[in-house]
């Protein structure tokens, strides 16, 4: 992950027939992380993404994509950025590879160079030639049209027309809708590599869990404002453990001598004995000065781990009225 910024907003705000729907958002995503932007129904993800890519203006505030402002350059951030909503439209009547060349012919790549790529967007969305291919009369096979294509089939192109540009940022607003078990699987390991290629990720999704496997950062919108934002363990720590770390380390009858050991490290704040566990709070992550202190004292270290924090369990810090 980079440190440079892929996107920055600053106050940027929008209003529809004088309702604001954002409000004074400030935003920052990395360059090659995943990002999660999240939020109830009606929160503004979906007017911020459409403002990030220059299809709305804002009222006021600004914003910055890869360095250009979406509203004076649009042009320029739409052939670096690619863009998959959540209802995803085709030419029907096309097979997968001529909807494939034709974004690619939008996008100014050659031919020969469509044709390569699409045999490798194909196969990295995992459309493979049996699921593409129908067979007729006399053995012959013809490549399907996108018209005979089930859902999830249709969202796995979608993602393929995304990424035939090799764009250096995408949205992916629901992306998993429609996908089998074993498709959201896939999907969810392409989004994870594509840092790895050069690519960020704007995710915005409903599936919490999904986002927790795979996004670096998530910011939570609510009512066009930005609730919280940063690393999910940090959140998690500030939103449910008072910005404290919490280690359990499993002993044998660990004693008063022990725990006042324990004590003396800085930054331990706290040292609970819980039959054979000791529960220490702390102000930063302590386990290798608290492993040391217990094997030093000659206590055995059966099993130590820090509390990690559920998305959900921070979500619904924040919406438990939805």
């Amino acid at each position: 992950m980079s440190d440079t910024l892929a996107i920055e907003t600053n106050e940027l705000t929008k209003r529809y027939d004088g309702v604001t729907v954002v409000d004074n958002l400030n935003l920052k995503v990395k360059e090659n992380e995943v990002f999660g932007l999240l939020g109830p129904n009606g929160a503004g993800k979906t007017t911020t993404i459409l403002m990030m890519l220059g299809l709305t203006e804002p009222a006021s505030g600004s914003v910055s994509v890869l360095g250009f402002n979406p509203t004076r350059e649009p042009l320029k951030v739409k052939r670096q950025v690619g863009y998959l909503p959540e209802r995803v439209g085709f030419y029907e009547n096309l097979t997968a590879r001529e909807n494939l060349r034709f974004i690619a012919d939008l996008n100014g790549i050659s031919y020969p160079e469509a044709n390569q790529r699409s045999e490798e967007v194909l196969e990295m969305v995992g459309l493979t030639s049996d699921e593409i291919m129908e067979k007729k009369g006399s053995n012959r096979e013809i490549e399907k049209t996108v018209g005979k294509f089930s859902r999830g089939m249709k969202q796995r192109l979608g993602i393929a027309e995304v990424l035939i540009k090799r764009p250096k940022l995408v949205f992916f607003d629901e992306p998993t809708a429609g996908l089998d078990p074993k498709g959201i699987n896939q999907l969810l390991d392409l989004i994870d590599g594509l840092p790895k290629m050069g690519t960020t990720v704007v995710l915005s999704s409903h599936q919490l869990y999904q986002v927790q496997r795979v996004c670096h950062n998530i910011g939570i919108l609510a009512k066009g404002k930005m609730v919280i934002q940063g690393a999910i363990d940090k959140l998690g720590r500030e939103a449910l453990a008072g910005g404290r770390f919490h280690i359990e380390v499993e002993t044998e009858k660990p004693g008063e001598e022990l725990v006042k050991v324990l004590q003396g490290i800085k930054g331990v704040v706290n040292v609970e004995v819980r039959e054979n566990v000791l529960a220490i709070s702390t102000d930063a992550d302590l386990r290798r000065e608290v492993s040391k202190a217990i094997v030093q004292n000659n206590y055995p270290l059966i099993q130590m781990k820090v509390q990690e924090f559920s998305l959900d369990d921070i979500y619904m810090k924040y919406f438990r009225e939805e």
